[in-house]
């Protein structure tokens, strides 16, 4: 197969596939060739070591011990907390509030900020290219408040139309939800030219950075969101784990999420006073083995240069993207002019399941379906798409496989 452009010599991805455990292993007697990193990364070696450590040498409660096991918990627990703050810019780790992932962060900002500040008649702001997590908590919230839901259009190439956008914002308008990066087109949203605009009329902004976080550069403070929330397991980390910032003055107005242990101050029958930041919303024993590790991942990411290693993805998209376009009835969906390390196609005649089924006989690892982003498949009118979506340990030869791959799965169902 012919090379038409040139992959960065900046980056070693052979290297750093060696400390990917999972890469190794085979699936229907072939290589695993994973290309469903926008659903979840795999985990390095580091990351999956700094589990087992915590859990054979000092797993214990954090904050509430004074034992020497539960201190060292402690302190790696609040490490991870600084770690987080300084990998998105934040001005301070009280900004940061751990959570289950993404979709708890938004969740959190809805049944919080949401339920004290929107009214009836208000309006919200999303996108079509909204995953359901940034959907779903808005129409509950505008059901309940009698609230308006807007939706900003995209173009045909899956860019949104920012002259629509424009004309939404109004005094009305009380939120701006938007995806920083697509999970199902890969587009790059103008975050900062959105936010701008929002504040300009005095509206609040979240980013929905659960795609974003791992192939750009985040800097919280110099995008002036309000709120930003991101999921570790797509940053190389462990699962359950994930991060919401809010602007301290937001945090400290808001009410509680969940009451329990270590959210706390005070109790008694009468009354409860609330904990400080952050912890007045983390009630409960937290996902402490996960937070440590999640902190070794940030620094796995940070160390390998999230500039050369976006370089490097961004190079391996432009590569498939045009071996893929050589397949006779293959259409890709979302060509915006920015986009992250992700392809999503259709295939003339044949269901993306099948595909994605026949490339697992190959040991080759896609995702099909409609990405938890049903809207979006209605705008473009179909059902579904193929992902394939690249980390930093991908290769131009896995992409040769996967075009091989689908090439003989095209001539199985014709």
């Amino acid at each position: 197969m012919e090379e038409t452009s040139t992959i960065s010599t900046k980056f070693d991805a052979d290297t750093i596939r060696q400390v990917f455990p999972v890469l190794k292993r085979e699936v229907n007697n072939k290589t695993l060739v994973y290309l469903d990193n926008a659903a979840t990364a795999q985990k390095p070696q580091s990351v999956i070591d700094a589990l087992s450590d915590y859990y054979s040498n000092y797993n214990a409660n954090i904050h509430r011990g004074i034992h020497s096991l539960a201190e060292e918990a402690t302190a790696a627990y609040e490490a991870t907390r600084v770690t987080v703050q300084k990998f998105i810019g934040a001005a301070s780790s009280d900004e940061i509030i751990f959570t289950r992932g993404t979709t708890e962060g938004i969740n959190l900002v809805a049944y919080t900020w949401g339920r004290q500040n929107i009214n009836a008649g208000d309006e919200i702001i999303i996108s079509e290219m909204e995953h359901h997590s940034n959907i779903v908590p808005w129409q509950i919230l505008c059901e309940e408040k009698k609230a308006i839901l807007k939706v900003i259009p995209i173009t045909d190439s899956g860019e949104l139309l920012m002259d629509e956008y424009q004309k939404m914002l109004s005094s009305r308008t009380k939120l701006v939800s938007i995806v920083h990066v697509s999970n199902s087109l890969g587009t790059v949203n103008p975050v900062k030219e959105i936010i701008d605009a929002a504040h300009k009329i005095g509206a609040v902004v979240l980013v929905d950075g659960a795609q974003s976080t791992v192939h750009l550069d985040i800097d919280v403070q110099d995008m002036d969101c309000d709120f930003f929330a991101f999921s570790g397991h797509k940053v190389y980390g462990p699962t359950g784990i994930g991060a919401l910032y809010g602007k301290r003055e937001f945090l400290e107005s808001m009410p509680v999420f969940m009451g329990g242990g270590e959210m706390i101050k005070e109790v008694t029958f009468e009354k409860t006073t609330f904990n400080s930041l952050p912890y007045k919303y983390e009630a409960g024993t937290p996902n402490i083995a996960d937070t440590i590790a999640l902190k070794v991942a940030l620094d796995f990411v940070s160390a390998n240069g999230r500039g050369f290693s976006r370089q490097y993805e961004t190079d391996l998209l432009n590569y498939a993207t045009e071996q893929l376009e050589t397949i006779p009835g293959l259409r890709v969906i979302g060509k915006a002019k920015d986009k992250i390390s992700l392809v999503s196609f259709v295939i003339d005649k044949v269901h993306p399941q099948d595909i994605g089924v026949l490339l697992d006989n190959q040991g080759i690892a896609v995702r099909t379906g409609h990405h938890c982003t049903q809207p979006l498949m209605k705008r473009f009118g179909i059902p579904g798409t193929i992902r394939a979506s690249f980390a930093m340990y991908n290769t131009k030869e896995e992409i040769d496989k996967l075009v091989a791959g689908l090439q003989k799965a095209v001539k199985m169902l014709a």
